[in-house]
């Protein structure tokens, strides 16, 4: 079963910029893009599990705050050591100014 879920406004996250949102016992990082997208990531570094909210947002690159490891945000990918696992990322939407998620049980 899929269901989406609100996040937030759509002005709550800056462009460039990522926020933290937790669903359950699950954690996500959801990022806006410079071109104005939103896109939605597992929320702990695949490295040590450090929140990925709390690090520096470049392009489409988030940098965990830890050890400085790098993702693609878009697609998921590890692209700098010492992250070597890929990122999940999500669909996201955004219906009446607001972003949302789509998980699925």
């Amino acid at each position: 079963m899929s269901d989406w879920i609100n996040i937030c406004a759509t002005d709550d996250i800056e462009e460039e910029d990522v926020i933290r949102f937790d669903h359950g016992a699950r954690s996500f990082a959801i990022y806006h893009s410079p071109e104005g997208e939103f896109f939605a990531t597992d929320g702990l570094c695949t490295h040590e599990q450090v929140h990925l909210a709390d690090g520096l947002v470049m392009d489409h690159i988030i940098e965990c705050p830890k050890h400085n490891g790098q993702f693609n945000y878009k697609t998921g990918q590890a692209t700098r050591l010492p992250a070597c696992d890929h990122l999940g990322t999500y669909p996201v939407r955004v219906e009446g100014g607001r972003v949302q998620i789509q998980l699925t049980e």
